[in-house]
């Protein structure tokens, strides 16, 4: 197992206008996140945005297609959206999604009976609340993390307070002694299995 402090920094609801601006980020840091697509996003005049991601040697999950309320739905539902969100990005960039993320964070048993995909929650930083300052998105990222966490992050449209606090969030961090890791990595580093029915991981030691 690996004793270093590891974070995982994940980014829902993309690809959107300020994806490459995080891939920047990453890039200037030597950091590889793991992002959580929309499927219905997923357009030819995004590819180049998954080609790079995973040139950073980023990581690619799903986080449904159209980004609904998907405790409510049935399970042919609930497995439509997971199917062809996976099923674009393969044909988009040819890899298999590891893990979901349900949109708004809200689960069922349907979802867990039908979904074979670990599900992320992660250490929420409340930057999908655009009334969420720069300055209040680097405290709740910071309070909350700790050594095998998943750091929960919005690439969603126009939200350039993260493009802000994403450099400060990641010195801080590194002044802290923590080193980086997708969420693949943080689970297999941390000899951790995430295939865990019903479970919800925010922390690979949760």
């Amino acid at each position: 197992m690996n004793n270093k402090k590891l974070v995982a920094l994940t980014f829902d609801d993309g690809p959107s206008n300020i994806t490459e601006k995080v891939l920047d980020i990453l890039e200037e840091n030597n950091i590889a996140g793991s992002f959580f697509l929309i499927g219905n996003l997923v357009t030819e005049d995004k590819k180049s945005i998954l080609e790079r991601q995973l040139t950073l040697g980023c990581e690619i999950c799903n986080h449904s297609y159209t980004h609904s309320d998907m405790s409510k739905m049935s399970a042919e539902e609930i497995k439509e959206e997971i199917s062809k969100t996976s099923a674009v990005i393969k044909e988009m960039v040819g890899v298999d999604t590891k893990f979901f993320r349900p949109p708004y964070i809200l689960v069922s048993d349907t979802m867990y009976e039908n979904i074979d995909l670990p599900f992320i929650c992660g250490a929420d930083s409340i930057d999908w609340n655009p009334e969420t300052s720069a300055q209040d998105r680097i405290n709740e990222v910071l309070k909350k993390v700790s050594d095998g966490s998943l750091v929960l992050m919005h690439d969603l449209y126009n939200n350039d307070k993260t493009l802000e606090a994403l450099p400060v969030i990641i010195e801080k961090l590194k002044e802290q002694g923590y080193e980086f890791a997708t969420a693949s990595q943080i689970f297999e580093q941390k000899g951790i299995n995430p295939n865990v029915k019903n479970k919800l991981w925010s922390n690979v030691f949760d």
